[in-house]
C-alpha cells in the first residue's frame, strides 16, 4: 500500500473520531441530562451483550478499571444500571441496565439508526454492509 493511502486513512478516521466525539455528547444527553459522554458506550455494549463485569468493560474499551468504576457509579446514581452478585462468582457483580436504562437507551439508538438510515439512504445495501464489515474489521485490531 502507498504511504498516501494511509495519509488518507488517518484523515479519514481522525474526522471520524471528532464527529463520533460530538455525537456521543449529543445521544448521552438524550438518554439522560446529566450523562457523561463516555458514559454512554457502556450503555451500547450492556445493551448489545448483557451484564458483565466491571473489569471485562474495562478490558473492552482499553480504559483502567477505576475510570470503569466512576462511570458505572455515574450511572447507578442516574438510575441507568445496576449490579447483581455474579452467579458464577459471589466475589464479583454483574453490570445490568435498568429497565429505565434500557428503554431510554434503546429509543435513543432508534432515532440515531433512523438518521444513519435517511443520511445513507442513497448508498447501495451492499456499501452499507460492506462499511460495517469493514469498520467491524478495523476495531478487531
Amino acid at each position: 500500500m502507498t504511504e498516501n493511502a494511509f495519509l488518507a486513512l488517518e484523515r479519514e478516521l481522525s474526522l471520524l473520531l471528532r464527529r463520533a466525539r460530538a455525537t456521543s455528547s449529543e445521544l448521552a444527553g438524550e438518554v439522560h441530562p446529566d450523562l457523561e459522554p463516555a458514559a454512554y458506550g457502556f450503555l451500547a455494549r450492556l445493551e448489545g451483550d448483557g451484564p458483565q463485569r466491571a473489569t471485562d468493560l474495562a478490558l473492552y474499551f482499553g480504559v483502567g478499571k477505576a475510570t470503569v468504576s466512576r462511570q458505572i457509579r455515574a450511572l447507578e446514581r442516574l438510575g441507568l444500571v445496576t449490579r447483581a452478585p455474579d452467579p458464577d462468582d459471589g466475589r464479583a457483580s454483574l453490570v445490568r441496565l435498568t429497565p429505565e436504562g434500557e428503554a431510554r437507551f434503546r429509543q435513543v439508538r432508534e432515532r440515531r439508526r433512523a438518521g444513519y438510515v435517511e443520511a445513507m439512504s442513497g448508498w447501495p445495501p451492499g456499501e452499507v454492509a460492506e462499511l460495517a464489515r469493514l469498520l467491524h474489521r478495523l476495531n478487531r485490531l
